[in-house]
């Protein structure tokens, strides 16, 4: 009997340490980010980097970017293109209708995030519509959670 428990012992040892081997470097445990990198953070508290998506009116979310494409990113800004979608609030926001506007994105205003040091935050959005504008837009330029 011992001599079986030595052996599945040992089969268990050589099976955990091939499976350690094996993981792929994806598994590890995240590195923690260079002290340059620059994110803007969501209404969930959380950084992105590049997002595709991207909630303005947090509260509520009738003003909301898509298809956020970006052209630069880095410690002095970013700029991209994306698609505006807002709700018009008629006769109210309840019953509104999401109405789409190309729009072209810029973060700006850098700042350490407090919540994680070793990143920076955005702090500011602002909005440039190359075609119309929503009416009810009386902003274009915003200030960023974090």
């Amino acid at each position: 009997m011992r001599r079986h428990t030595l052996r599945t012992t040992l089969t268990l040892c050589a099976a955990a340490g091939l499976a350690a081997a094996v993981m792929p470097a994806s598994a590890a445990a995240p590195q923690a980010p260079p002290a340059s990198e620059v994110v803007a953070v969501d209404c969930a508290a959380r950084g992105q980097d590049r997002p595709g998506d991207y909630i303005i009116a947090c509260g509520d979310g009738n003003n909301r970017l898509t298809q956020l494409r970006w052209t630069s990113w880095g410690p002095d800004g970013a700029v991209g293109t994306g698609v505006n979608v807002v709700n018009d609030c008629r006769p109210y926001c309840a019953v509104g209708t999401f109405r789409s506007y190309p729009v072209t994105v810029r973060l700006d205003r850098a700042e350490v995030w407090k919540a994680q040091p070793d990143l920076r935050r955005f702090t500011e959005l602002t909005l440039s519509y190359p075609e119309t504008r929503p009416a009810q837009a009386t902003r274009v330029t915003y200030p960023l959670p974090g």
